[in-house]
């Protein structure tokens, strides 16, 4: 598993990456002025980086339990960031409406927009993030490592 520094670290480069992106971009696309969609990028930005740190945490462990471990299949990953988003999308959705002065439908539907954004963001940058920083093969037990197709491909001549 990740270390809390680790954590610390995919949470922090997400948000800030996810910020220099998705202000400008959403200013344009919803037409208000950058300053207000700064605000609320930076607003969805604080509660999707604590929701992020306690979702991964927990997603981590109930892989753990229900896998043996971390790593994620590719449908592991669309799984892991629909559940993301939907829990952020419930989290933040009555900010957005008010701080907007704009209704729940028209605030559902910006955050449909912006979490589909950040659907597509989470994936990409989740896989890099693990192709940058890969989780340490010293996390998984030898038994792990030896049925595992690709540790065993890579022995192989």
């Amino acid at each position: 598993m990740r270390t809390t520094k680790d954590r610390i670290r995919h949470a922090l480069g997400f948000e800030i990456i996810g910020l220099l992106i998705f202000a400008p971009l959403a200013s344009l696309v919803f037409g208000y002025e950058l300053h207000l969609m700064g605000v609320v990028a930076l607003a969805g930005s604080i509660v999707a980086t604590v929701w992020n740190y306690f979702y991964n945490l927990l997603f981590d462990h109930a892989m753990l339990k229900w896998r043996g471990a971390v790593q994620k299949t590719v449908p592991i990953r669309v799984l892991h960031a629909l559940l993301f988003e939907g829990g952020l999308l419930l989290l933040f959705l009555p900010a957005l409406a008010w701080y907007l002065n704009i209704t729940f439908w028209q605030a559902f539907k910006m955050d449909i927009a912006m979490a589909t954004f950040y659907l597509v963001y989470a994936f990409v940058f989740n896989w890099v993030y693990d192709q940058v920083f890969p989780i340490p093969n010293s996390v998984r037990s030898e038994s792990d490592q030896q049925n595992d197709p690709s540790v065993l491909s890579e022995k192989q001549p």
